[in-house]
């Protein structure tokens, strides 16, 4: 009885440090994801602009810009074999050492007038590109799993910042060679991507063989066929498949109805601001009402947006049903990967992530290649009405998902 005491006076500042170290882990990423996540809209925005500068072939021209998607995707499972043998703080500087060779490459590739060289380098920066998008589930990994969904919504209020900060950079440095207009911009997206090195060695993560203690891990195939994880990815994959393939097809509609070009940038600057900003409350949304529940409310919005797209073809029709898929992809994406979290144990997560994150940008290299031959061919309205049935489906999974759960609730109860 005596140790009582000096037992829990040993234990508390155990745990205070603990939470001290995630708060500190947490608010690297946050940074970090500030300065990694401006390389995409660098890339995104003015890939194609680029490529129809130096392509041969102007059909040729979004090609950068799905390389570096289809870079991203394939990356994701390497990444996470890195980060499970060597830690992700090492695994996390590599891909910045990544990010600043692409942006070199990429620069390099314009000052000399090579399409190959823009292409590689805007492929090698996917691997980076794998890394920034993994922060948000080292942040759920740093905390409680009370405390998951808020350390999500933190990465992704680094993802506003990084929406500002890459247009800013573009605008900056487009002209640093009058000669040769947008190398200054790649070379920034290299300068970013040093800054955030020091930051992820900062990190103090858990080392890679104590993690793999913790437990045994139960095989991936028998992971991918449990209801929660197969509901999670398939809400993940939707919200944000879908949110890349209208984004990457508004601007061209948009022109295409008689808009300007500026009215169309000025869409898709409103539409990154309405993706990142509701993160702010996202995670106290979820403490509140629950990752399935905003997550269909997610859903319910990306379906909005297309209700919104289809009754008209004016300019607040564009932006508004703009603006409804940005806030419909946050609340949508954050909760199926606060889902997916739920869906896995300690030893299992760096390859349970790294499926999640492949399925889901697989199928954004696959929106980016084909949204503008199915507008071409089908059409805006085709493009809005499709997506309804999808949505539908997935709404009806996450129904039957927490019906089960209620159902488990009850039984246990009794």
């Amino acid at each position: 009885m005596p140790q009582s005491p000096g037992a829990t006076s040993a234990i508390d500042p155990v745990h205070a440090r603990e939470h001290a170290l995630a708060a500190r882990n947490v608010r690297l990423l946050v940074a970090a994801q500030a300065l990694g996540g401006a390389s995409p809209p660098i890339i995104i925005s003015l890939g194609g602009i680029v490529g129809q500068m130096l392509a041969a072939n102007a059909s040729l021209s979004t090609l950068p810009v799905s390389l570096y998607n289809l870079g991203l995707a394939l990356s994701t499972i390497p990444a996470a074999m890195l980060m499970r043998r060597l830690g992700r703080r090492a695994a996390y500087a590599l891909g910045a050492l990544l990010g600043l060779v692409s942006g070199l490459i990429a620069t390099v590739g314009v000052l000399i007038g090579s399409f190959e060289t823009f292409c590689v380098g805007t492929a090698t920066a996917g691997f980076y590109g794998a890394c920034v998008q993994s922060y948000r589930f080292a942040a759920s990994d740093a905390v409680a799993p009370a405390e998951r969904p808020r350390a999500i919504s933190r990465i992704m209020i680094g993802g506003l910042a990084a929406a500002i900060i890459g247009p800013q950079v573009v605008i900056w440095t487009r002209d640093a060679w009058p000669a040769t207009p947008f190398a200054g911009s790649f070379l920034g997206q290299a300068v970013l991507a040093l800054l955030a090195l020091p930051l992820l060695l900062m990190l103090r993560a858990p080392a890679p063989q104590a993690v793999a203690a913790e437990g045994e891990a139960r095989p991936l195939p028998v992971i991918a066929r449990s209801p929660r994880f197969v509901v999670a990815v398939t809400a993940g994959v939707v919200s944000y498949g879908l949110m890349a393939f209208i984004m990457t097809a508004a601007p061209m509609a948009m022109v295409g109805c008689g808009h300007t070009v500026g009215e169309a940038a000025l869409g898709i600057q409103w539409h990154v601001l309405a993706m990142f900003a509701p993160s702010f409350v996202t995670g106290h949304l979820i403490a509140r009402f629950g990752k399935i529940a905003v997550t269909a409310v997610g859903l319910v919005l990306i379906g909005a947006s297309g209700l919104l797209a289809l009754a008209g073809l004016e300019l607040l029709h564009f932006w508004g049903s703009l603006i409804l898929l940005g806030v419909g992809w946050n609340f949508g994406f954050i909760g199926a990967t606060a889902m997916v979290t739920d869906a896995y144990t300690a030893p299992e997560r760096a390859k349970v992530q790294a499926l999640n994150d492949f399925l889901v940008f697989g199928t954004v290299a696959v929106a980016s290649f084909g949204s503008g031959r199915l507008l071409d061919t089908s059409g805006w309205e085709t493009i809005n009405a499709m997506m309804l049935p999808l949505l539908a489906l997935v709404l009806a999974m996450l129904a039957g998902l927490a019906w089960s759960g209620r159902r488990r609730e009850t039984v246990a109860a009794h």
